[in-house]
Order: C-alpha cells, then structure tokens, then sequence
C-alpha cells in the first residue's frame, strides 16, 4: 500500500492535472466525476474531498470488478452490450471535470471473449466518447488519469509488489515534498521541446529503429502536445498526424494489455494510410479483430516520442500509462492506432467540424490504442525546403 503520505500527494498531483488540463478554470459549482476501480478506494476518496473543498459538487463511480466484467461480456446479448443506462448521457453533458483511477485486479480475464464482442461495446459507447471530446474541445471538460498499484500489476511486470509501488512513487514524483510542483516545472521544460518541434517546417518524419522504418506525416494546422494534465505521469510529446501520409512498418517491442487480453510482438505494416499487414507473436487474432471494429481503427491516431531526460520510468509496467512514456536507456516512440486528439489542431478545435477533421487527415474512430517501441532509434524530419535533419536519437531531442 502506498502510504498517507504518498496518498496526500498524489491526490495533489491529479488535481493539479485536472486543473491544467482544461482550458477554462474550475469554478465552485462545476461537477466532477470520480471514476475508480475498486482498489483505488483510499485514494478515491481523497479526492472526492479535495473535489468538495474547493466547491465543487463530486460524483463518485466505482468500476465493475473484473468478475463482472467478464460475465458481462460472456452472457450479454446483442442489445445488452450496446445498452446505455439512462441518465449517462445526461450527466457526461454535464460534467466539467472526470479524474479516472485505474486499479485492474485481472490484466487477462477476457482473454476467451471474441474481440469482435468487445469491439462491438466500444463502437456502441462512441457516442458518449463524443459527447465529452466536443465539451473539451469547447473548454468546458477536462479529464486526468492515473495508476493505483495492485499485485496484479507487479505480477504481470514480473516484479514485486513493493518495488512495483516504488515505480509509481518514483514515475509521480511521489518522493517529492511538493510533487505538483515538480509537474509544473516538467511542463514548462517540455514546453520548449513542443515550441521548437512546432516552429519546423516538416513534411515528413521517418522513424528507423533495427525492426522499425515509418513515415508519418504530420498534415496541415498541427501543433505539438503533452504533459498537459491529462494523464499521471506523462513525458511524452506528441500530435495527431495526417493519417493518410502514414507508410512503412511499426513494430512494437513492448507487450500491450488491452480490454483482458495480452499481445505481444505487434508489427503493422501501412500503405497509403492503413494497416494493410497486421501481425503480433501472441494475440494476433485479437489485434485484427481490433483493428477492423470500424473504418478508422487500422489508421494511425497519433505520433509519440518521449525524451529519456525527463522520465523516471526505465522498466516495463505492463501497463500503457507508464509504458508510453518509458524513459530508459532510448526513451520511446509509440503510435496510437485509431482517434486522433483534436488538441493538436492549431486553430479552435471547438471549430472542427467533421469535413473539417477529414479534410485535414484527423482520424475518427471508436478506438484509441497506443502501442509502444523502445529500441534506440533516429527520427528524421524531412521538410518543405528539401532538406533533412535528425530530430531524435538515443532517446534525446536534439534541440
């Protein structure tokens, strides 16, 4: 168990997340939900006070164990898994702020369900997706996430539980007296790599590692983002790409934990903008089912690096959260097959329409999956002008 102390801090961690994330500032009177898998308790209820505090009405939601879960899945029938309870619309219209806390007790009880099963909720749920990215895209919503550690975590990560904890601790800069402080100077730090990535004229991005050669495209009124709040603990800078642009082979060298099952050895090969060869060493089956629940799910969402200056996360965590952001010893570069983040469009992205978003190559689609290299690695930008520079190497912006 972490202890009060680190407790204390990381519920001051994630409001500062929260607070940072969204554009317009909390006032008394806004609502914030609290969803939290069961473990995740103490630190729920944390925050639920720290909610109150500062006027706010709190709602709480715990998850459903992983139990039930896996019986929803196996014993629903078709409208029982598009089924929407009523009221949630409702409230998700009407909520400012939602702080997720992710405590998985199982990372592979589904591992029996058919993926086109799962596949089939989450197309269903897109609509309450949607509802919350259009009121952060009007500045009125804003959302942060983080890991309570379980001992399914350390098991999976082949570790302890204890030396699990002390990752979390360190990743979160739990060790710190003032810890949001700490993300607040990270934030500005990273501010500057996103500047400077932000003032090239690039056409284009190649990534080379020994089992890796992609090319990306960023497209057209793209900005850099990251370390913006939403996520506890982050490092990483990244955009949505033009998904069209995207050609070549991604290989992920780190195992990926998804919807109860577990995939490892991920290579996708794209031409023209999609994933036209799919293959994975464990859980290939499931990764195509995935990647075919809807139109936009074999395209790229988004382009990610991670510097390994900033980063306190040198092991595997067998949990994305963490893992997209490894520092290690070459930092990480991971691609998101499916939505694409509306933050990265550089006008109003209150004014993306859904022309707009596919005139300007922005994926759409009820999956978001980020899956993530941590080979050393060269990231060339090729730009408008002709010439080519590298941007990254051994894990470090060469700014």
């Amino acid at each position: 168990m972490l202890t009060d102390a680190q407790l204390e801090r990381y519920a001051d961690v994630l409001m500062w997340g929260l607070e940072t994330a969204r554009k317009e500032k909390f006032r008394k009177g806004d609502i914030v939900l609290i969803q939290y898998d069961p473990p995740a308790l103490p630190l729920a209820e944390l925050l639920y006070a720290r909610v109150l505090e500062r006027g706010m009405f709190a709602v709480q939601r715990m998850g459903l164990t992983f139990r039930m879960e896996r019986n929803f899945f196996a014993k629903s029938s078709g409208r029982q898994l598009s089924f929407i309870a009523p009221g949630e619309r409702e409230l998700l219209e009407r909520v400012n702020g939602r702080i997720f806390l992710r405590a998985p007790e199982s990372l592979t009880h589904l591992k029996e369900i058919d993926p086109l099963r799962i596949g089939k909720v989450l197309v269903a749920r897109k609509s309450l997706k949607d509802i919350l990215d259009r009121r952060e895209e009007e500045g009125r919503y804003g959302w942060t996430l983080c890991t309570y550690p379980t001992k399914e975590l350390a098991i999976q990560a082949k570790t302890t539980s204890k030396s699990y904890e002390t990752e979390i601790v360190r990743a979160c800069w739990l060790d710190e007296e003032e810890p949001a402080r700490k993300w607040a100077w990270i934030h500005r730090e990273i501010g500057h790599i996103k500047k400077w990535l932000g003032s090239l004229p690039v056409k284009a991005f190649r990534i080379e590692s020994a089992n890796m050669d992609l090319t990306v495209t960023p497209g057209e009124q793209r900005k850099w983002v990251g370390v913006s709040g939403h996520n506890i603990p982050s490092y990483e800078v990244f955009l949505s790409p033009d998904w069209h642009g995207t050609e070549g082979t991604f290989y992920a060298n780190l195992p990926s934990y998804r919807s109860g099952n577990y995939v490892e050895g991920v290579r996708l090969t794209f031409r023209k903008g999609v994933a036209v060869d799919i293959q994975a060493d464990t859980g290939e089956e499931f990764v195509r089912k995935q990647l075919v629940m809807d139109r936009g799910a074999s395209r790229v969402g988004e382009f990610s690096l991670t510097d390994r200056r900033f980063s306190r996360i040198g092991r595997f965590m067998a949990d994305t959260l963490f893992d997209e952001n490894h520092g290690g010893a070459f930092g990480n570069c991971h691609v998101a097959v499916g939505s694409s983040y509306s933050d990265t469009y550089t006008g109003n992205p209150a004014e993306l329409t859904k022309e707009k978003k596919k005139a300007l190559g922005l994926n759409d689609s009820a999956l978001h999956w980020d899956l993530v290299n941590t080979e050393d690695k060269t990231v060339t930008a090729k730009l408008k002008t002709g010439k080519s520079f590298v941007v990254y190497e051994g894990g470090v912006f060469k700014i």
